[in-house]
């Protein structure tokens, strides 16, 4: 550490992660002067390019946090003064005076405005999300440079709301078909488990609070406060969870004792107008519904203290045990035939499948129980890994590129037209996103276009009502964060709500 002279090893490693000038990848700290000199003005864009999940729409979170925890900090000389040793350090050039300048004239704060769509609205892929754009002409730089830190910030949480509200969209249509109250149901049908298969405690932080845009069954507590530390939610209306029996706890029992294993479980759990659930497959799941919950009384005992159980399957094919738990709990214990004419089984007892759900696997469990007559009011799922952890970037093809640059007074179109895969074309000029006030269809246009057709009154405020189109995209950050522009997560819920 003697390269960093008098800079204590506490201070350096104190501004390390929270340090802006070293949120970088390191190839961008080369890239200021590889512009043309005259170079006054860069303009960039975010989108989802295509998907590998069938879902052509992506749900649009994550600015918000980013803004808060990382952009609301003042760069400090002393910042500079570490990222320059480090980046000097690590063989890239490092623009002192160009970080001196964002501290001494800007005040610490990035020059740059970002623009982007309401937390929650789901946006067809291959339209603009995020738009970035520099605003100091001796620091065109900048809005490259971010790049890599905002990227971040807006793929994963997004791709983790598209997701999930994906699932949500697949629930609810079997819901609508199959159940007499679709929307009393739908808000705890799929439950996250995804903290312990993360890569980190902030990952389950942002993936969680993705999640709970759409739903409100999480046993990931760091998603309930990021949305606190954010968003201003309300801690007692934001994810809920319930008691819950793992193996160890069924085990320690030992296989003779597994009935007082689950009569322990009742014992402790069942209460009036209680859900809780037991996994019951650490032996046999078959046997141990048939012969402990029913023959057994277990689910007579719950059913005579007012509380449902919750069995859960937890191996063998996810497509298929659930259904056939269903099936032995209904054709054994009993059912109702709902006003769609599918069989719904006894309140005090209910199924969730929390192993090996994806998108596809829920949409064949919901499939074949519909198709065999038994209602989705009958299920609940849980989603670990597949909601969290199985993504990455190109899930759903997120990328930023510079679409323009202002060379010497004159706007002139950035893009790449690679003739080996079409796929990465990328968009030219400066480009906002519109939508049509009647038919609420989203379309990217060129701003120039906008301008020159008077189909919006200006690019930034489309306040012009005689104009079909408004600017679907609001001001989040410009040479400093837009605190108006803050939203609750009410507000956030609320705006997804509108596309289910």
């Amino acid at each position: 550490m003697n390269q960093f002279n008098s800079i204590a090893v506490n201070q350096i490693t104190g501004f390390l992660m929270g340090n802006l000038v070293l949120n970088g990848d390191s190839y961008k700290y080369s890239h200021w002067p590889q512009y043309p000199a005259d170079t006054t003005e860069l303009f960039s864009y975010i989108e989802a390019r295509g998907t590998t999940t069938g879902a052509k729409e992506t749900m649009v979170t994550g600015m918000q946090p980013f803004i808060k925890q990382y952009l609301s900090v003042r760069i400090t000389h002393a910042d500079v003064d570490v990222a320059k040793k480090i980046i000097e350090a690590h063989g890239e050039p490092f623009n002192e005076a160009g970080w001196r300048r964002i501290v001494d004239v800007h005040g610490g704060y990035l020059p740059v405005r970002i623009r982007t769509v309401k937390e929650g609205t789901v946006v067809p892929v291959s339209n603009a999300i995020v738009t970035c754009e520099s605003t100091d002409p001796e620091l065109a730089w900048v809005e490259s440079f971010i790049e890599t830190a905002l990227l971040r910030a807006i793929w994963y949480p997004t791709t983790v709301a598209t997701n999930s509200f994906h699932c949500k969209r697949l629930i609810m249509k079997a819901l609508q078909k199959s159940s007499d109250d679709p929307e009393g149901e739908i808000l705890f049908k799929l439950h996250d488990f995804g903290a312990r298969g993360v890569s980190s405690l902030e990952s389950a932080a942002i993936g969680g609070a993705a999640h709970l845009i759409n739903f409100m069954g999480t046993d990931t507590v760091s998603g309930i406060l990021h949305t606190m530390q954010y968003y201003d939610a309300d801690y007692t209306a934001t994810g809920f969870s319930i008691p819950a029996a793992e193996h160890s706890t069924i085990t320690s029992w030992g296989r003779a004792n597994e009935f007082a294993a689950y009569a322990n479980m009742v014992e402790q759990y069942a209460k009036p107008g209680k859900i809780f659930a037991i996994v019951s497959d650490s032996y046999d799941i078959f046997n141990a519904v048939e012969e402990h919950f029913i023959n057994g009384g277990l689910l007579a005992k719950v059913k005579e203290r007012g509380a449902t159980v919750v069995i859960r399957p937890d191996s063998g094919d996810p497509t298929r045990v659930p259904v056939q738990i269903i099936e032995l709990l209904c054709n054994k214990y009993g059912f109702t035939m709902n006003s769609k004419g599918y069989k719904v089984l006894p309140p005090e007892v209910r199924v969730i499948q929390g192993d090996g759900i994806t998108p596809r696997s829920l949409e064949t469990i919901l499939e074949n129980l519909l198709l065999n007559g038994y209602s989705a009011s009958n299920i609940a799922f849980g989603m670990g890994g597949g909601l969290l952890q199985m993504v990455n970037r190109d899930t759903y093809k997120f990328a930023m590129k510079c679409s323009a640059a202002k060379v010497a007074g004159k706007w002139v179109d950035v893009f790449k037209d690679p003739i080996t895969d079409h796929g990465k074309v990328s968009k030219k000029g400066r480009v906002t996103l519109v939508q049509h006030r009647e038919t609420k269809e989203f379309r990217t246009m060129r701003i120039d276009e906008l301008e020159a057709g008077n189909h919006v009154s200006s690019w930034y405020d489309a306040t012009d009502l005689n104009s079909p189109w408004q600017d679907a995209m609001v001001t989040v950050y410009e040479n400093g964060p837009v605190e108006s522009a803050y939203v609750t997560f009410a507000e956030v819920r609320a705006e997804a709500n509108k596309y289910l």
